[in-house]
């Protein structure tokens, strides 16, 4: 179960990564990062795919999304100086609890 979870750690990592790489490859007329943008995707679905026979895919997704969110958007605050009000802060830290919970009591059925 734990490499389950790394592949899913790594899957949110490259997604982050070719999230973060979206404004660099400016309208994808940057040949690097537009390059790397899709090969952290692929990466990242491609680790998916390992994670989802060993897990629902509503508990793969809530995670990947809902950890991907708060993660970006700590990202864009320290690299693009991107503003974060005190709502968007409490609304990330329920993110961050609501996918702790839903991995504490998940089982393999719904």
């Amino acid at each position: 179960m734990l490499k389950t979870y790394l592949f899913l750690i790594g899957a949110i990592i490259c997604e982050v990564c070719g999230t973060m790489l979206l404004p660099v490859t400016q309208n994808f007329t940057k040949v690097t990062p537009t390059v790397l943008l899709a090969a952290f995707y692929l990466s990242a679905f491609y680790l998916l795919t390992f994670v989802v026979d060993k897990l629902p895919i509503a508990i793969v997704y809530g995670t990947w999304s809902g950890l991907g969110i708060f993660t970006i958007a700590i990202l864009g605050y320290i690299f693009f100086k991107q503003s974060l009000s005190w709502q968007a802060i409490l609304g990330m830290f329920l993110i961050v609890v609501g996918v702790t919970l839903v991995n504490m009591y998940s089982s393999k059925t719904i």
